[in-house]
């Protein structure tokens, strides 16, 4: 197998679940400022341009962050990080939509709107006065989350995908102008703990 990587968010959560499950793979690093995953002959690998990619032994690809963490934690399943039974999975995939829908995506076009309208204005429909809005949409997904933690990770007792992902993308938001409020304690506590895991700074 193969992963297409760059710098981001969306390839930075599957650096960080590879690195918890101690999967080393060949890597081919994409240019993601100077768009070469808008252009051949990257498109023949990932027709929606995105990062990352997995190329699997057979050819096939498989793009989509939670695709590609899925896929390899059935090839790899221990430690396990969707979970081993269809309680757990279940768990795992509700909270996983969750962090996604409240804070990932708001926050991730919130900054291609906003910051980085420069780089991301000719690729996609951008809506730069929507830029604002998705940032206090992020913001009140976390205080969503501030109220509704469990546990010390965010499906409960268990360390999960779903940390991994919020912790990608919040990392990323820190610096981009959509740092945590620190009134939310518990995910303060919570983002440091992932914080020091060795799979963050390999991931970095």
């Amino acid at each position: 197998m193969k992963l297409y990587t760059s710098i981001g968010p969306n390839p930075r959560v599957v650096k960080m679940f590879m690195a918890e499950k101690g999967i080393d793979l060949p890597r081919t690093e994409v240019d993601l400022r100077g768009a070469e995953n808008r252009q051949e002959p990257y498109l023949a690998v990932n027709p929606s341009g995105q990062t990352p990619c997995l190329e699997l032994d057979n050819g096939d690809t498989v793009a989509e962050i939670t695709a590609i963490c899925e896929y390899l934690e059935e090839k790899h399943p221990n430690p396990p990080l969707v979970g081993t039974n269809a309680e757990e999975r279940a768990a795992t995939r509700m909270w996983t939509r969750r962090v996604d829908l409240k804070v990932c995506e708001p926050m991730a076009n919130g900054f291609r709107f906003g910051e980085g309208l420069p780089m991301f204005k000719d690729r996609l429909r951008c809506l730069p006065e929507a830029s604002p809005g998705l940032k206090a949409v992020a913001q009140d997904g976390i205080q969503w989350l501030e109220a509704n933690m469990k546990g010390p990770w965010i499906a409960g007792d268990r360390f999960t995908l779903a940390d991994i992902l919020l912790f990608s993308f919040m990392d990323f938001g820190a610096v981009v102008g959509q740092p945590i409020d620190p009134a939310n304690k518990k995910v303060v506590d919570w983002f440091e703990r992932v914080k020091a895991r060795p799979s963050a700074a390999a991931s970095a």
